[in-house]
This record gives C-alpha cells, sequence and structure tokens, in this order.
C-alpha cells in the first residue's frame, strides 16, 4: 500500500484502498484496482492491470486513468522490481486503458494499441477528460491525451525479454477497440474489458452487445489457466465466463424475448436477470445495460 499513500499523500487526499498487487504466477502479476468509482482516492485506476517482468524490463498491460494513476502503478511496481517499464499496452478505449500513456511515453515506455482503439481514444478523448474531472479533480492534474506509438489491425506479436505477447483485437466488447493479451509461456491471459469478473459488467453507447461474446471465446478458445480480467482479481476461465459470457447470453437471451414478444424499451431493465444479482453494482447497471442491448438488438 505504499504507493497509495504516496500518491496521496502528494495530493493532499486521505489514503484508502486503491490497488492491490496480486502474483498471478512466476513474473505475473495482477493490479486490483477498485470495483467502486472512479474517485480522488483511486485517480481512475478502478480497473485492474497487468505486469509482467522479464530480465529485459517491464511490459505493463494498461498505463492506469490519469498521469497520477500511472505514478500510483508505477510505484507499485517498484515493490515488485527495481526494473523500468518498457512497453504498455492498451487493451481498450475506456480511461483507465490509455489516459496514463503519456506518463510511461515520458519514461521512454513503448506504447502498443489497437487501431481501433486509437480511433476510440481520438473520439472520446475530450468527454473521458470532462467527466474525470469532475470525478477525481486535481488528480487529474498533468493529464493530456496521448495516443499509441505502434498500431495494428488485428494481431500484433511482440517479442521481449525472450517472452512473445500475442495482442489480439477479434472484435469490439465493452469498446469498439477492445484486445487480449495472450502470453503462452505463462499460460496467462489479460482480457481488458472483454471480462469482467466479481463486479457487473457495463454495456455502454460504445459497447457491442452484438460482438462482446464473440470476442470473449475468441479469448476462451486458447484455454488460459490464469485470466487477468479487466475488473476483479486473477482468476480461472470458468470463472470469467461465469460472470462474464453467461450474464451477457442471459441478457441477450431476455432481450431477445422481449423484442419478438413486441415488448418496448420501456420494459427492457425489468427482464430477469436476478441469477447474477450476486455481482457488485448490479442494481445501478443492470437496468441500463439491458436498455442499451434493447436499443442495439432492436436492429440486429
Amino acid at each position: 500500500m505504499k504507493s497509495l499513500v504516496i500518491v496521496c499523500a502528494l495530493l493532499g487526499a486521505t489514503p484508502a484502498f486503491a490497488i492491490e498487487a496480486q502474483k498471478v504466477t512466476d513474473g505475473v502479476w495482477a493490479l486490483v484496482g477498485d470495483l467502486s468509482q472512479r474517485n480522488p482516492e483511486n485517480l481512475a485506476n478502478n480497473a485492474t492491470f497487468g505486469v509482467v517482468v522479464t530480465d529485459a524490463g517491464v511490459v505493463l498491460v494498461d498505463p492506469g486513468g490519469s498521469w497520477n494513476g500511472a505514478k500510483m502503478i508505477e510505484a507499485e511496481i517498484a515493490q515488485i522490481t527495481d526494473l523500468p517499464v518498457k512497453y504498455v499496452i492498451n487493451t481498450g478505449g475506456q480511461d483507465h486503458r490509455w489516459l496514463g500513456n503519456g506518463y510511461w511515453q515520458s519514461k521512454g515506455a513503448m506504447v502498443i494499441a489497437s487501431a481501433a482503439a486509437v480511433e476510440d481514444h481520438q473520439a472520446r478523448g475530450s468527454l473521458q477528460l470532462t467527466m474525470l474531472d469532475q470525478l477525481i479533480g486535481v488528480g487529474l492534474d498533468g493529464t493530456e491525451v496521448a495516443y499509441a506509438d505502434v498500431t495494428f489491425d488485428t494481431q500484433y506479436s511482440l517479442e521481449f525479454g525472450g517472452l512473445t505477447f500475442q495482442i489480439e483485437h477479434s472484435g469490439a466488447a465493452h469498446t469498439p477497440g477492445d484486445s487480449f493479451v495472450w502470453l503462452e509461456s505463462k499460460s496467462t491471459m489479460f482480457t481488458g474489458d472483454i471480462v469482467y469478473t466479481t463486479r457487473i459488467l457495463g454495456v455502454g453507447g460504445q459497447s457491442s452487445i452484438t460482438d462482446w461474446p464473440g470476442a470473449f471465446l475468441a479469448m476462451a478458445a486458447y484455454a488460459p489457466t490464469h485470466v487477468v480480467p479487466g475488473h476483479g482479481r486473477a482468476t480461472t476461465l470458468a470463472h470469467a465466463r461465469a460472470d462474464t459470457y453467461d450474464y451477457l447470453m442471459n441478457l441477450r437471451a431476455k432481450i431477445g424475448a422481449l423484442i419478438d414478444d413486441g415488448g418496448d424499451i420501456i420494459a427492457a431493465p425489468k427482464v430477469d436477470q436476478s441469477a447474477f444479482s450476486y455481482l457488485e453494482n448490479f442494481e445501478g447497471l443492470a437496468g441500463r445495460n439491458a436498455q442499451t442491448a434493447y436499443e442495439q438488438m432492436e436492429w440486429e
């Protein structure tokens, strides 16, 4: 927790839980952030990030949600290794997947993202900064849009430190440019926002209720032993499937039946999602997810 204390002291905030280092396997860590909303304590790091330590340096999966959020992650990495971050992979278009880019680039790191993710960054960056200004206040100081140095269409292979990182954008999910990162030698999959565990996923206007299940299945086809989700602790593929794929398919089935029966969007929040009420933030997001799903599925 030293990193959080340092950052909070710099910002004059009261320390509270915001990030936790979880060892996944040899040389691989998940930095697990809050499951709650962005706030001045978590500095928009309300997500899970990946750290892979090699002999040549560190590969960071997702940079943090702000300049100061990236500094928080750097302080946490310093508790794991003295080696510098050399590469940062952006797995999608949410703020915590890319708005920390500038900090790492200032340290000499190379940033990689799908072309679709960068298009999303360009389209929504200003809006995201405006939102964060309201949510994290002075914690946003220093944050500016900074795009990836290397982009790819569907697949990119990073060879670094004796390891191969296979990055794949198989289609839209939570955001249009979501990618997963497969580290075969460690049987570890970093999913970004393709997978949520413990808390309910969010189907927003930028999401694709149509393509998200397919993105999950493309990731799951690698049969990873370890899954580092976009939200929640590192876990198993079975857990990831239960909290993400099964939720998506239940929502699609219930909204599809509503549409087939001639129901309107006003009825969408009332469809039965109770099987997933164990997920955190269920009450706040389930109804909204149903309405967005209806809006998109109406035109399938």
